[in-house]
């Protein structure tokens, strides 16, 4: 419960310390700021938030109990790298006159991270399924 409280402290802190810093500030308009916030709010509970309870209610329906824990953080991180990647893998923000502007293979790189995230989630499953390996089944 301490460390609860402490991070709850930090975060409170945090966020005073970016309100007084916005506050501060003469380039920022409040209600740009306010109007992103309620798009971002917005966003994430109208859109984000029914994407991923759909997606858990249909793991649900087809995943076996003892993999769907698995199954849904492994369906929630491919999701949200996803998301965070695929502006860079549509390649908005390269200027046509300077390719080392954004010079990494994103669509490669995003399939290997997605691959990564299904061989740890098959890994996590095989752990936690009881019978991972190298565990014997006991007999008696």
């Amino acid at each position: 419960m301490r460390v609860r409280t402490a991070l709850v402290v930090a975060g409170v802190a945090l966020i005073g310390w970016a309100v007084v810093g916005a506050g501060a500030d003469p380039d920022v308009d409040p209600a740009g700021v306010l109007l992103f916030m309620a798009a971002v709010l917005a966003g994430h509970d109208v859109l984000w938030m029914a994407l991923v309870l759909a997606v858990g209610a249909v793991i649900t329906r087809l995943v076996p109990v003892r993999w769907r824990a698995v199954t849904c953080a492994a369906a929630i991180s491919a999701a949200a790298v996803t998301l965070v990647a695929f502006p860079l893998v549509l390649g908005f923000g390269r200027p046509a006159g300077n390719p080392s502007a954004l010079p990494l293979p994103y669509p490669r790189n995003l399939a290997l991270v997605l691959v990564l995230v299904v061989v740890a989630a098959v890994v996590g499953a095989a752990v936690t399924s009881g019978r991972g390996w190298g565990r014997r089944r006991r007999s008696g």
